[in-house]
């Protein structure tokens, strides 16, 4: 902490919720969603597109390589978060970011049955 005063967002930066710790939720994961909304939410002005869709990219292609126990838990957390977006009365459109992240960074689902 710092002693400088606490300053005010700017308009147009995308800000995901702070979660709290007692959901359980890996901090990675939530480090994670926490940078793609900013990156993908907020106005040209204060983020560069160009630069933010290459990040994106990068991004997508760390979650793909996801797999086995690990894939398994961020499945889970998101399943948790989604779960708390709801109870605490979070927009449609948030529930379904949360839910659709790993299928919106080309993770595939999981195989039924197997």
């Amino acid at each position: 902490m710092s002693d400088e005063p606490e300053r005010e967002v700017p308009d147009g930066v995308a800000v995901f919720p702070l979660i709290p710790a007692e959901l359980g939720i890996d901090p990675l994961l939530l480090a994670v969603v926490h940078v793609v909304v900013f990156l993908n939410g907020s106005d040209d002005g204060v983020v560069d597109p160009v630069g933010a869709e290459e990040t994106l990219q990068y991004i997508a292609t760390y979650l793909q390589r996801l797999n086995g126990a690990r894939l398994t838990r961020i499945r889970e957390d998101l399943e948790t978060l989604a779960g708390y977006a709801k109870q605490q009365g979070w927009p449609k459109q948030e529930i379904r970011f949360v839910k659709e992240f790993l299928e919106s960074f080309g993770v595939d689902e999981p195989e039924k049955g197997v």
